[in-house]
């Protein structure tokens, strides 16, 4: 089918408890990693500097070079 196995690289708009979708997609991009995150697994974000992570370490690492 015309499309299948495309995915692309979703924007959002972090929001304390939840995200706004600006342009559909299935991922996102782990600020620390690198490594895509599937929306139904995005657990970790920061609004201030409206960053995703990909898990509770790498949300950790980013804290810690901030505020180093």
């Amino acid at each position: 089918m015309f499309g299948m196995g495309k995915e692309k690289q979703a924007e959002l708009r972090y929001l304390a408890a939840d995200y706004v979708t600006l342009k559909q997609g299935s991922f996102v991009v782990c600020a620390v990693t690198g490594q895509k995150i599937h929306l139904d697994n995005l657990n970790y974000w920061n609004v201030e500097r409206q960053e995703a992570y990909v898990n509770g370490a790498a949300s950790l690492k980013r804290e810690l070079e901030v505020n180093a």
